[in-house]
């Protein structure tokens, strides 16, 4: 560390390799080692989310739990998303937010149906009377080495449903619910740019994710609602040991040499859902560890 503090951003989270671990889906947090840091020691608010409603899917474990840890130490109240089976996970996500002094409201669903994207909206009116932010963070993956020839329709559909259709949904059915000066931040990632071909149908979806954000963005923007996304590179969370093979140097390949951790996520959405950020729509932010992206 330096006499100012700063460290190299390489050396700053842990570095490959990580022990060899596999788990089943959606994977869970305490399985996983080096356990992932969401910001629980570190993440301090300054209030730029004051008395904020927002509804992050997805936000049980990974970038979802550290953003919603992240907006509720801002100030901010939380609807958070997760699949049943995710209940454990969830709970602690609900703790951090309740920790920080705000309302967590955790609602168990699965966004591949239309009516549950409708139950989501309906809820967060419900408790919050509002919604400011929505972050669209829930997304599904599973690698197919052999490419193409290996992904099954039921797969495909999966993936689609999870990644597009959820989005697809609430934003329309919350934009309703969202005032002028609100935000929508939508979770791509540098597959969206730098697919992989064992991720083809996940790196199809995350495209898809960055036209969708660019093109909504122009939409709304008479209507004073901006519309953002977050493409993150390789990042610490339990989606990857329960999807995908040989973990133990995940993110090496980055020019930093190594993953994110959840919480080096978290500003990024912070700053797009705050006031400060009220010119900027329409942008893709990369988090990608020094991947070049367009």
């Amino acid at each position: 560390m330096s006499e100012s503090g700063t460290e190299h951003p390489k050396h700053q989270q842990p570095e490959p390799p990580f022990p060899s671990q596999d788990d089943e889906h959606p994977g869970y947090t305490d399985r996983m080692e080096p356990r992932p840091d969401h910001g629980e020691d570190s993440y301090r608010g300054s209030g730029r989310l004051q008395d904020r409603k927002t509804v992050i899917t997805g936000g049980d474990s990974g970038i979802g739990r550290a953003v919603a840890l992240a907006f509720a130490r801002e100030g901010a109240d939380v609807l958070l998303t997760y699949l049943p089976e995710e209940e454990g996970e969830a709970r602690e996500t609900v703790r951090l937010v309740e920790e920080a002094g705000r309302k967590a409201v955790p609602v168990p669903t699965d966004i591949r149906e239309e009516s549950e994207c409708r139950r989501i909206v309906d809820k967060a009116v419900d408790e919050f009377g509002r919604i400011d932010v929505l972050v669209n963070n829930a997304a599904y993956q599973m690698s197919r080495p052999d490419g193409l020839d290996a992904i099954p329709t039921e797969q495909f559909d999966r993936v689609v449903r999870t990644n597009l259709y959820g989005m697809f949904w609430l934003c329309k059915m919350a934009l309703p619910h969202i005032p002028e000066g609100g935000s929508i931040i939508n979770t791509t990632s540098v597959q969206a740019y730098k697919p992989s071909p064992h991720l083809l149908d996940y790196a199809m979806t995350k495209g898809a994710i960055v036209t969708f954000t660019q093109g909504l963005a122009g939409n709304l923007a008479e209507r004073g609602v901006r519309v953002n996304a977050v493409a993150p590179g390789p990042v610490w969370t339990p989606l990857i040991p329960a999807t995908l093979p040989d973990t133990e140097e995940f993110g090496k390949q980055s020019p930093l040499g190594r993953a994110a951790q959840p919480a080096e996520m978290a500003p990024a959405f912070v700053f797009l859902a705050s006031q400060e950020a009220g010119y900027i729509t329409a942008e893709i932010v990369n988090a990608t560890g020094g991947t070049p992206l367009p």
